[in-house]
């Protein structure tokens, strides 16, 4: 893929770029989940490789998304055991920088560019971005060593960096500085000192503490032992957990539930979970692709949540 043509973004749209991400992931051997079309959207697309599950939003303006949409984002990716990423091309007033990752709201954001060189051509990001400027990783363990194997003290090296010898150690504890430091630092001894950066080794910033609850607007879920958590900016209307076992919902009317079958289901087949759309007033029973959709009494007949697990399966 000549990735030439997608380097300057000055018209990109959201849809432009959502295309391309799909078209990176692909090449790199991920299966991609149909677009989320419903607006707010807390994600666009997710992505699986093996073990490896990516929930994805695209924003052309990265500092646009909301701190709610970000929670949901976080949240999401984090039952279903994947990481959070948001894909863009502008931060304030400037584009993304390639090789760069960025954070929002604590979930790592860099640009298609970027995202190309990681996944296909296998070039991990170095730089990342902080407010003052853009600053790398060094090997503060070699770093340590290369200065004591010259005879150079950490007054020495500050001297010739111009920062305090305070620095130096910190640097040496593996603290990042900017990329002016690390290039002088390269030049001193010859010899590369910055570290990749893994931008899915980053932490998913959901709260550890912010455990699955029984949904109180789902009483039926709770009475059969079904965790839930309940979702604003999704196509899903929540995650339910018995178990092991994660089922995507769908929640309500005809009209809203069925419009969203088939893409619950596909996202349900790309997250090897399950899924169950339940319909008000519906008494039947039918699948759209892998999901199971039934009528609230089908729900209210069932005993324990191992019910509709084997409902499901069946």
């Amino acid at each position: 893929m000549e990735f030439a043509a997608i380097t300057v973004y000055s018209q990109m749209t959201s849809e432009r770029l959502l295309q391309t991400v799909t078209s990176i992931l692909i090449m790199a051997g991920y299966a991609v989940s149909e677009r989320c079309g419903m607006r707010p959207r807390s994600f666009d697309l997710i992505a699986r490789r093996d073990d490896e599950l990516l929930v994805i939003k695209g924003v052309v303006h990265i500092d646009s998304m909301s701190e709610e949409i970000a929670h949901e984002l976080s949240a999401i990716a984090h039952f279903l055991k994947g990481k959070p990423l948001v894909v863009g091309e502008k931060a304030r007033d400037a584009e993304l920088e390639r090789g760069a990752v960025y954070l929002r709201y604590g979930i790592v954001s860099t640009s298609a560019v970027t995202l190309y060189d990681f996944f296909v051509e296998e070039v991990p990001p170095l730089v990342y971005a902080q407010p003052g400027g853009l600053y790398v990783n060094i090997n503060g363990d070699l770093l340590r060593a290369l200065r004591e194997e010259q005879g150079m003290s950490l007054g020495d090296l500050a001297s010739a960096l111009g920062v305090s010898r305070r620095t130096i150690s910190k640097y040496e504890s593996g603290m990042g500085t900017t990329l002016d430091i690390a290039f002088r630092m390269e030049e001193i001894f010859d010899i590369a000192l910055v570290e990749a950066i893994d931008p899915l080794a980053h932490p998913n910033p959901f709260e550890e503490g912010v455990r699955r609850q029984n949904d109180a607007s789902h009483p039926e879920f709770d009475r059969i032992g079904i965790e839930y958590f309940s979702t604003r900016n999704a196509p899903f209307e929540g995650l339910a957990f018995y178990g092991d076992n994660t089922i995507l919902t769908g929640y309500g009317p005809a009209q809203k539930v069925l419009r969203r079958a088939a893409l619950i289901a596909n996202l349900s087949d790309i997250t090897h979970s399950r899924a169950v759309c339940v319909v008000k007033g519906y008494n039947k029973q039918k699948r759209v692709g892998i999901a199971l959709i039934i009528g609230e009494a089908e729900l209210e007949s069932l005993e324990t949540g191992s019910d509709l697990i084997d409902l499901i399966d069946d």
